[in-house]
């Protein structure tokens, strides 16, 4: 069960000075960030372009999220950025709300739904089956590859006002999402290199 508003907000304010100037994966925040986002626990089709989502970008073949850059792609989501909620599905990069597989807002049940929460419908007026939404690393790439992946260690940045949480998605081959072999380990554990990343907006301010 999340912490109450206050005290997360309370903890956020604590890290923000320190992770604002942070330039490295390997630090402070990445110890005590992890801590206090397990606490908050429960709190390439493209719809949307580059840019769209504040402190977000791609220049050439590099990706960007709030001033850290790296060459490893995002992983394959329903929209252009890979933005997950804190168990890994999907979710709609400008305001957070839950995406299935096929990128549509979805209500509590995986129902298909417009802007307002109205239930999608097909030409008769009957309602739009649901399709999957499944955790972008653990499902999506897995099916994908055939291989067992899994989100592995984090690195955080303060990005649009709040904390920003990045993982790598993980998978025991050298081959990444590029196309190429020039997986690294990052944050993975031994054995394990990093395939693509996905990221959380926390909500914590900074």
């Amino acid at each position: 069960m999340p912490p109450e508003p206050n005290f997360v907000d309370r903890l956020g304010r604590g890290l923000a000075d320190r992770m604002a100037s942070s330039t490295t994966r390997r630090s402070f925040v990445a110890t005590v960030g992890a801590g206090l986002l397990g606490l908050l626990g429960a709190s390439k089709t493209t719809s949307a372009p580059p840019g769209t989502v504040p402190g977000t970008e791609v220049v050439g073949r590099w990706f960007g999220f709030c001033g850290h850059y790296w060459t490893t792609g995002s992983c394959p989501s329903p929209h252009h950025l890979p933005r997950v909620d804190f168990a890994g599905f999907p979710v709609r990069p400008s305001d957070g709300r839950p995406v299935d597989n096929l990128g549509r807002l979805v209500d509590g049940a995986g129902r298909p739904v417009d802007e307002d929460r109205a239930p999608l419908t097909d030409p008769n007026g009957a309602d739009l089956p649901p399709a999957p939404r499944t955790r972008i690393c653990e499902d999506w790439v897995t099916r994908d590859l055939g291989t067992k992946a899994v989100t592995q260690g984090a690195w955080y940045r303060c990005c649009d006002g709040q904390i920003r949480k990045l993982t790598d998605c993980c998978i025991t081959q050298r081959r990444r999402i590029n196309g190429d072999s020039g997986a690294l380990q990052g944050y993975c554990a031994r054995g394990r290199y990093v395939f693509c990343v996905v990221y959380v907006d926390t909500g914590v301010p900074c």
